[in-house]
């Protein structure tokens, strides 16, 4: 065996630990197959859709996040979201909603659509949100193996990919004092790949915060505390955020995630576009190999036109 040999061997080795690494991280603390965001307080709807279009006017708002995690480690997750909303309650008690997601993982690749529908109901000085989501999950892998000798290792996964249907439900509460509470599950079927021997978990959620206004008798000082748990009953995980607004204009926060980071976030509504970054600092086993983890963030909302107003007028006059 040459030394180019021992120097493939060496760099394959190094890679699957890495690699095993990763999916060991992941799927011990985050569960298995769900997303993790800093800024989870904009991405309500996608893991609860009881949630869609509540505490919104009547307008259709548009959210992207993107997430590098782990940033310098080499296969670590890289994610991108996309909420449409809209709440069209002045058309019927109720709004609908898109979420779509797409998550890289080494050689993996996941993606998940929903199309949601939640209906509105006017409940003690709050409203109630049930919803469903329905759509599909897909995952895949094609892998690029450095080998030494045999480049068609029969033993080594090949490229493969498949997909299924998926089903969201979620109930969310939101009171006209500033607090909101909600119950979700997510992967309702549980579905199995089976070419790939993957099982799509069913994930619990439940989340809930509270706005506190003018806070310490600051005028247009606010504070808001928010917390999200979910598991899928063979791991947990939780985000708790405290976040300073001011003036409705900018923001201010930290999110704490036990035994993964602490996430620092800022930004700023600018007329009708939210921007919004956050930095996470590794504080798992990444670490001392780990740059942090990075999220940019843009909603843009725009109003829903108005209904016609129409007015009876005497067939003699026309």
């Amino acid at each position: 065996m040459n030394f180019k040999q021992l120097k493939d061997i060496a760099f394959m080795k190094k890679y699957l630990l890495i690699f095993s690494l990763l999916c060991t991280s992941v799927s011990m603390v985050y569960g298995q197959q769900d997303k993790l965001l800093t800024h989870f307080i904009f991405d309500k709807m996608s893991i609860n859709p009881g949630a869609t279009g509540i505490g919104m006017p009547a307008q259709i708002c548009g959210t992207m996040l993107y997430r590098n995690q782990w940033d310098k480690v080499n296969g670590a997750p890289n994610s991108a979201l996309l909420n449409v909303e809209a709440n069209v309650s002045q058309y019927f008690p109720s709004a609908v909603g898109m979420s779509f997601y797409h998550d890289a993982i080494g050689f993996s690749r996941q993606n998940n659509l929903t199309l949601n529908y939640a209906y509105h109901l006017p409940v003690a000085d709050g409203m109630l949100g049930l919803g469903l989501g329905l759509g599909f999950v897909s995952y895949g892998m094609s892998p690029v193996w450095v080998t030494p000798n045999d480049p068609t290792d029969a033993s080594l996964p090949t490229a493969v990919n498949e997909i299924n249907f998926d089903a969201n439900f979620g109930v969310y509460y939101t009171h006209n004092s500033g607090w909101y509470a909600g119950i979700s599950s997510t992967h309702l079927p549980a579905s199995e790949l089976s070419q790939l021997n993957f099982n799509t978990a069913r994930h619990y959620y439940a989340m809930g915060g509270y706005r506190l206004q003018d806070a310490f008798d600051v005028n247009s000082l606010d504070l808001e505390a928010n917390l999200l748990l979910r598991t899928d009953l063979v791991g947990f995980s939780s985000d708790i955020n405290v976040r300073a607004i001011w003036d409705d204009m900018f923001y201010g926060g930290l999110t704490f995630r036990p035994n993964d980071a602490i996430g620092i976030m800022a930004g700023m509504n600018w007329q009708r576009f939210t921007f919004g970054y956050s930095y996470d600092i590794t504080v798992n086993r990444f670490s001392n190999i780990s740059a942090g983890s990075h999220e940019l963030l843009v909603r843009y909302c725009y109003p829903l036109p108005p209904l016609p107003v129409t007015r009876p007028r005497n067939p003699r006059y026309l």
